[in-house]
């Protein structure tokens, strides 16, 4: 073997991605990337000549879960750069909280930076030559299964609400390009995902720091603003049977007239909008966009528009100043307008929150009280939603199925997102012909409810 022909050592770096789905796509980028310029990727720390961690550090379990990842990456490693929320955050001392609680790192940067990642790649672990760029798909380095996809289609956010750090962490809001976000749908429903989620800090307000301006795609012009891009990704996503979900949408006016896309089936009628409480006074503190007020109205004229419309939202109990009779109405709130599926966090006091300090602060234990409150009244709530199913055909796209699933699955209707809603527990089918394969979709009869999920018979 000449000079020329010896093997040469393929660059090995260990990932790790921590936080949000919005975090998760800056690692598919980051990866995305490496790949692209010949690296070899890997979740774990062994044998890697260095390894990244993206980091999230919304709330103080969150930085703690950072923390000592890095911490357990320089034990392991001793050659780590940090990138994600937590890189933009301050410490106790006023310098960088990663550089304060761990000097040793390579590199620091804050949240969807991929450029600086890769520069402080290049600096510490030279890219090897004669990267093969062809063997990267065309929809980019993926972290979900192949089936489904996040779509993120801004960064950052132009409120200030008092619980809230990500402004000052991720800035304010940034839409990307519509013909760029439809290039990169186009490119993950041809390559077999099923399922795209639309992410982002505020997905209603798309479009509004470019002024709702004219963009291109396939030479026809695009308004940049959430109706149009709706509307294209459904007419993307029809051709393959595919399904569209929206995230983290505020319950704007505007929204109103994305429902007849739902009702048409255009788009799955979903919607994830993230109310945080239900009584005026405390939105005004909590310094939240929209009308707390009108909220119930808008959800109950979203629902004649479309009465298939399923609710996923998240609430905060026990914040800053929070009385009795204010809760209160926050679970007479939840009965009145049937939120489907709810998630519910005690308030904690994040550092650098406003919300610290601008009413007493609750005791811990009243805060959980109240948190465990709100979870009985919301699974009560949702328990009898999941029981009208009984008895419907639903269409069903599998997650799991070992065997062809002719001992059963898992998977998910139109009513569950991947990894914070319910599930379908899928039984064996009836028909020993029938068989059930990951990614794809089963019509499926429900029979059952088990918890937050259902159980079905494949059909």
């Amino acid at each position: 073997m000449t000079v020329a022909e010896a093997p040469t050592k393929v660059p090995k770096i260990g990932f790790v991605s921590l936080g949000c789905p919005k975090a998760l796509t800056d690692s598919e980028l980051i990866l995305t990337q490496l790949s692209a310029e010949g690296y070899q990727t890997s979740k774990t720390f062994e044998g890697a000549d260095l390894v990244i961690v993206n980091t999230c550090g919304f709330i103080d379990d969150a930085v703690k879960e950072s923390l000592d990842t890095i911490g357990e990456a320089l034990a392991d490693n001793g050659r780590v750069i940090v990138t994600g929320c937590l890189g933009a955050k301050t410490g106790q001392g006023g310098g960088n909280m990663v550089r304060e609680m761990h000097p040793s790192v390579l590199a620091v940067t804050g949240p969807h930076a991929t450029q600086e990642v890769m520069d402080a790649v290049h600096a510490n672990l030279p890219k090897p030559h004669d990267p093969f760029v062809d063997l990267v798909p065309a929809q980019g380095i993926k972290l979900t299964p192949k089936h489904y996809a996040y779509l993120k289609i801004s960064e950052g956010c132009n409120h200030r609400c008092t619980f809230c750090i990500i402004p000052s962490m991720r800035g304010d809001l940034v839409s990307r390009p519509v013909g760029d976000v439809l290039k990169e749908a186009r490119a993950l429903f041809e390559g077999g995902v099923k399922e795209l989620l639309v992410i982002s800090q505020d997905t209603s307000a798309y479009g509004v720091d470019l002024k709702y301006r004219t963009g291109f795609w396939d030479g026809k012009p695009v308004k940049t603003r959430m109706l149009e891009l709706v509307q294209a990704l459904g007419e993307l996503a029809e051709p393959h049977g595919a399904w569209v979900r929206l995230h983290y949408v505020y319950p704007y006016p505007s929204v109103d007239d994305i429902l007849p896309l739902m009702a048409s089936g255009r788009v799955l009628p979903y919607l994830d909008v993230p109310l945080q409480h239900s009584h005026p006074d405390v939105l005004r503190r909590m310094k939240r966009p929209a009308s707390g007020e009108k909220n119930l109205e808008r959800i109950q004229r979203w629902r004649e528009i479309c009465p298939e419309l399923v609710i996923r939202s998240t609430f905060i109990a026990g914040f800053p100043g929070e009385t009795e009779e204010e809760f209160a109405h926050l679970l007479d709130f939840m009965r009145e307008a049937q939120i489907d599926r709810a998630g519910c966090f005690a308030y904690s006091p994040v550092e650098g929150a406003a919300a610290n300090t601008i009413a007493p602060m609750l005791p811990l234990e009243l805060r959980e009280e109240r948190r465990a409150r709100f979870m009985a009244v919301a699974e009560e709530v949702s328990a009898a939603r999941l029981r009208r199913r009984i008895g419907a055909n639903m269409q069903v796209l599998v997650d799991s199925a070992p065997g062809l699933g002719r001992k059963g699955g898992k998977g998910r209707s139109y009513a569950d997102a991947p990894e914070i809603d319910g599930v379908v527990h899928l039984l064996p089918p009836e028909k020993i012909s029938k068989t059930l394969k990951v990614g794809e979709f089963t019509r499926a009869r429900i029979v059952g409810t088990q918890g937050h999920d259902l159980v079905a018979v494949p059909v």
